[in-house]
C-alpha cells in the first residue's frame, strides 16, 4: 500500500459506536481500482443521506434505526494507477502489489494460499470488529446482482452448476430487491447480449467460479450477508454519464439497506441479565458451517424471510432453548422481530470462540464422502439378510 488510507464514513443517529438493537450495514466499492462507478455513486449516496436527514421521513427513520458504513474505495492505489479510463480490463484492477483483492480472502472451499494484502487484512479486521448484518460490494463490467456462493463443491450442489448456501432464499430476495429497484437491471439483458441474466440476478458460482472472494468470506466468517453488485457494462465510463448511474441506482441503494431489518434479532442473557457472548443462535434447518454467534453484547441478528421458524439458542454445556417465531416483513418498520433468550441457570461468560480459517466445506465434503460407503455396506447387509431369510 502506498500509504493511502481506506476511508469509511459512518452514518446514523449514533455514528461513533454500536447501539444494542441497531443493525450494522456496509457498502464497499472500487476493490477493483479500474471499476469506478460504485466509488462515485457511494459519494452521491452519502450526500443524499446527509441532506435528506430530518427532511425526508423515510431516510430519517432509516438513519435513526440503522448504522450505515460506506467505504467508497477499497483499492485507492489501483484507482490512481488507472491513468487512461477504459471500458474493459486495465492494470488498475489490482492493488499496488499486483494482487486481485477479490481473490485474496480466505476461502471456505479450497486452500487458495493467498498472501493476504494490507487492504484485505484491514477489511477482515473491520468485519471482525463490527457486527455487520448486511452488505454489498460494488463492481463494474456487467449489470447484475450476484449472490453467494462464488465457490462450491458437491456439498453445496456445485456439480449441478449452482452453489447453494443454507440461506439461498434470502440471498435471492436480496439480489432481486436490488435488481427490481434498479432502473434497468431487472430486465436481465446483460451487456452486449453476451449473457442474459433472468431478472437481473445470478448465483455467483453459476456465473463463474472464483475462490477467495469477499462475499463468501463475509457470509461464512463475518456472519454478514453480502451480495456483489455489477453496476455498469463499462468499467470506467466517461464522467458525463455518472449522473445517470446515480439516478439508475438511487432507489435500489436505499431499498437494499432497508433489508438489514429482515428477520429476527435479540439478546442472550444469563440469570443476572448479563449478556452472553459467543452463544450460538441459528434458525432450525439453516445451520451455518461456522455457527452464527452472539457478539460481546450478547446480540444476534438473523436475516430471514417472512414465515414460521424455530430459533435455537445454545450456550455450550447447557440445554438449548428453542423458540418458534412468526416473522413478518418488518423492513417498512425499520426493525426486525425482537426475541430475547434468558438462560436462568447460566451465570458464566461464555468463552471466546473463533472459527478456523481452513477450507471448512472441504472437511464437510470429506465427511459426507466417508459416510457414503457405510451406507452402501448397510444396504448390502440388509439385502443379504432378506436373501438368507
Amino acid at each position: 500500500l502506498k500509504g493511502r488510507d481506506l476511508w469509511v464514513l459512518v452514518l446514523g443517529r449514533f455514528p461513533t459506536h454500536h447501539k444494542i438493537g441497531i443493525p450494522e450495514f456496509k457498502y464497499v466499492a472500487n476493490m477493483h481500482g479500474d471499476e469506478t462507478v460504485g466509488r462515485e455513486i457511494l459519494l452521491h449516496l452519502i450526500e443524499f443521506l446527509v441532506t435528506s436527514y430530518r427532511r425526508d421521513p423515510i431516510i430519517t427513520r432509516l438513519l435513526n434505526n440503522t448504522r450505515i458504513h460506506i467505504m467508497p474505495t477499497m483499492n485507492p492505489d489501483g484507482f490512481e494507477a488507472t491513468k487512461v479510463p477504459d471500458c474493459y480490463y486495465t492494470r488498475g484492477r489490482y492493488n499496488k502489489n499486483g494482487e486481485d483483492l477479490n481473490r485474496n480472502f480466505p476461502d471456505a472451499f479450497e486452500n487458495n494460499n493467498a498472501s493476504i494484502q494490507p487492504e484485505t487484512q484491514a477489511v477482515m479486521n473491520w468485519i471482525k470488529n463490527e457486527t455487520f448484518v448486511l452488505s454489498a460490494n460494488l463492481h463494474g463490467g456487467a449489470l447484475v446482482a450476484s449472490y453467494t456462493f462464488d465457490n462450491g463443491n458437491s456439498v453445496t450442489g456445485s456439480l449441478k452448476g449452482y452453489s447453494r448456501s443454507p440461506d439461498d432464499d434470502v440471498f435471492i430476495h436480496l439480489a432481486k430487491t436490488y435488481s427490481f429497484n434498479h432502473a434497468i437491471m431487472y430486465k436481465g439483458t446483460g451487456c452486449d447480449n453476451r449473457q442474459p441474466f433472468p431478472e437481473g440476478i445470478t448465483n455467483g458460482y453459476s456465473w463463474y467460479q472464483l475462490e477467495g472472494g469477499m462475499q463468501d468470506y463475509n457470509y461464512v466468517w463475518g456472519q454478514c450477508f453480502e451480495i456483489t453488485l455489477e453496476l455498469s457494462c463499462c468499467k470506467y465510463p466517461p464522467a458525463d454519464q455518472l449522473e445517470k448511474f446515480w439516478r439508475d441506482n438511487k432507489v435500489a441503494l436505499i431499498e437494499y439497506i432497508k433489508q438489514v431489518h429482515l428477520g429476527v434479532k435479540g439478546q442472550v442473557t444469563d440469570k443476572n441479565g448479563n449478556p452472553i457472548p459467543n452463544a450460538i443462535v441459528e434458525a432450525k434447518g439453516r445451520r451455518h458451517i461456522c455457527p452464527y454467534r452472539t457478539n460481546e453484547q450478547g446480540e444476534y441478528f438473523l436475516l430471514l424471510l417472512p414465515g414460521t421458524y424455530v430459533i435455537n439458542a445454545t450456550v455450550p454445556g447447557f440445554k438449548p432453548m428453542l423458540k418458534t417465531v412468526e416473522i413478518h416483513d418488518n423492513t417498512g418498520n425499520f426493525s426486525a422481530l425482537k426475541h430475547d433468550f434468558s438462560f436462568s441457570e447460566v451465570s458464566i461468560r461464555s468463552r471466546a470462540a473463533s472459527c478456523p480459517k481452513t477450507p471448512l466445506y472441504q472437511e464437510l465434503e470429506r465427511a459426507s464422502a466417508a459416510v457414503k460407503p457405510t451406507l452402501h455396506v448397510l444396504v448390502l447387509m440388509t439385502v443379504m439378510l432378506v436373501i438368507f431369510k
